[in-house]
Order: structure tokens, then sequence, then C-alpha cells
């Protein structure tokens, strides 16, 4: 039996904010699960922070988590909703909403911007705790988020089938995946999947070299290669290519094009057949890996149990193979890029 850490009930909500990404539901599952052990109930919030400042949740008991494990997306949806944008007062906001709604506490389940809300809240006294998400798996303090195993099989299992059309055609086929500022999918699911060149944000590259590499290339006899390029990755001496212009509510440019414009510049230098696959949102739906799952859940209980035991202005986060709590404040310090040896592993293969 769990043990009771309160006497009275309490009501303890939960909301996933920013891009969505395999696993969210698998801890929405484990989060309400440890709460609903110990006597309490869970709320969630739709559509992140928006659901919040709209007063938009729903109840979640033991029948709207069944089935939740193996389910892509999140049942409570995402927005990349910021409180505090054009001046808003975001403590007060939250504040009135738990007040209104006999809210205990709250568990947000988000990257950077989702958790830099979270700790800004923590710091003015508001009951919350994090669990850290992206599949980009660049979240400082924690050392892999969930998500990122599954795009990393997705991206992978693409480069697979995209060897056998590239090979049958004599061509040059480009993968751009998902990275903005670091290149571990890139790098994992290339290394994973063969390719002959990887492309990330840490290293920007110097496109006559990419194209001197393919030509050496089809000198040896070998008429077809497959470059996967992170979104972010930008040529020595340019800027990252944005998609659609505009920023969203926490600022950020939408990237989207470097494999566009990667497939023009080496058609034009080499003369070679070059095509561009853009993986895109694919790589963030569907259901999660079974490694991402039992991560999932396991940031879940933590985050649970941190409310549970009143420890809040945390995230839950994985420290070697041991879930530890780190400061929320954590999220918003500099992006955990690719480590420069699984770059240089990856290289060994460039030939």
């Amino acid at each position: 039996m769990a043990q009771v850490r309160h006497s009275l009930s309490m009501r303890v909500a939960l909301l996933t904010g920013g891009g969505d990404c395999p696993g969210l539901n698998a801890v929405i599952r484990a989060v309400v699960r440890r709460v609903l052990a110990d006597g309490h109930e869970a709320i969630g919030y739709r559509r992140g922070w928006a659901g919040v400042v709209d007063g938009d949740s729903i109840p979640l008991g033991r029948a709207n988590i069944a089935g939740l494990l193996p389910r892509g997306g999140t049942i409570l949806l995402s927005s990349r909703t910021n409180p505090y944008a054009d001046g808003g007062d975001g403590t007060a906001i939250v504040k009135e909403r738990f007040a209104s709604d006999g809210v205990y506490a709250l568990v947000a389940i988000g990257g950077e911007d989702t958790l830099g809300v979270a700790a800004k809240l923590a710091a003015d006294g508001v009951p919350v705790v994090g669990v850290p998400k992206t599949i980009d798996n660049d979240l400082p303090g924690t050392d892999r988020t969930f998500g990122f195993d599954t795009a990393v099989q997705i991206a992978t299992d693409a480069i697979d089938r995209l060897h056998t059309t590239a090979e049958s055609h004599d061509r040059i086929i480009i993968v751009e995946v998902m990275g903005r500022h670091a290149g571990w999918i890139a790098c994992t699911a290339g290394l994973a999947g063969g390719a002959d060149l990887i492309l990330v944000p840490e290293r920007p590259f110097d496109i006559e070299a990419v194209c001197a590499h393919l030509q050496g290339r089809h000198q040896t006899g070998r008429s077809f290669s497959i470059v996967v390029v992170s979104e972010g990755a930008t040529p020595i001496g340019g800027e990252q290519v944005t998609s659609g212009g505009g920023t969203d509510a926490f600022g950020h440019a939408r990237l989207g094009g470097v494999g566009v414009w990667l497939e023009q510049q080496i058609a034009e230098r080499t003369g070679f057949d070059a095509r561009a696959v853009i993986l895109g949102h694919v790589q963030r739906g569907g259901t999660a890996t079974a490694t991402d799952r039992v991560l999932a859940t396991r940031l879940g209980l933590a985050a649970g149990r941190a409310v549970l035991d009143g420890n809040f202005g945390v995230m839950a986060s994985l420290r070697g193979t041991e879930i530890a709590y780190e400061p929320l404040i954590r999220a918003l310090e500099t992006p955990r890029v690719l480590d420069p040896r699984v770059y240089e592993d990856a290289e060994v293969f460039f030939g």
C-alpha cells in the first residue's frame, strides 16, 4: 500500500506544452496513477498554458487514462502559449486559476519554453513540478529526454528505405531531420542508418567541401549518397534556413528548408541528381518505442512523487540510469549540444 502523505484529498493539475512528442501520454498516465494511488484527484489543462489562462480543463481518472501507454500525441493537446507574453502577469493569472479550480499543485510537461514559464512561477512561490520533454534531446539538466529514441528510430527507418531508392537511381538523397540547436537526432540516426555525410548545427559546413566529398565518392564508383542534415545546420558564414517567416509566442523562428537548399546547391555544383526528403512532423507522430515508454513512465512517477512530497520548483530528470531531481531553472541554461565524440565516431564512415 502506498503511504498517504496528506490526510485531506488534494487536486493535482497537469499540462503539456510545446511540440507534441512520443511518450507524453505515458507521462500523463504515470503522474495520474501516482496521484490516484495516494487517494488524491487529478485534472488536466488542455492546450498547455492556454488551458490555464482560459480555464479549459478535464478530469483525469482511471477511465480517462486507460490505454494511454502506447498512444501517440497528448490527450491534453498542446500549444505554444506564453502567459507572460506582451507584458502579461502570468503568475497572477495562474494563481487565480488555481484558486478558482481548487488546484494544489501543477505538473508541467514540456521543453525549454514550457519549463521556463514553470520556473518563473516556481520563483514566485507557485507549487509546480516539471517533466522535461523534447525529441531533440538538447535540454540541459537531464541526460536524455523521452521521444528522442522514437524520433531516431523513425529517422533510421526512413534512411534505410531511402538507401534503396538512392542506389536504384544513382541519386544524392538529402534527409532533413529535426534539431534546432543540436544534432543528436541527425548524428544518431545517421550513424545507425549508414549515412555518407551528416551535417549538424554544432559544425557549420562548407558547401564546397560537401560537394567535393560527394564527387569523391562518385569517382571511386559509389554513385549514390545519403546526406543527413539537422534543420538547424548552417553553411559557414550563413544563417539557419527558416520556413514561412514569423515567430511563435516565445520568439522562435520556424525552421525548415535546409534540405531543399542543399538539394539545389549540390545539383548546381556537381550535376548529380539530388533529392531532398524532409521528415518533419512524422518524427513526432505515432506510438513511442519501448525505451521511451519506460523513460516517460519513470519521469512521470517521479514528478508525481515530488508533488506528494511537496518538493516543488524541480523537474524530474535522468542521470545515468537513475531518476533524479534538478531545479527547474536548469531548463533555461544553454542547450545540451551534440557530444563531439559521437560525431567523430560517425565521421569514420564518411568514406
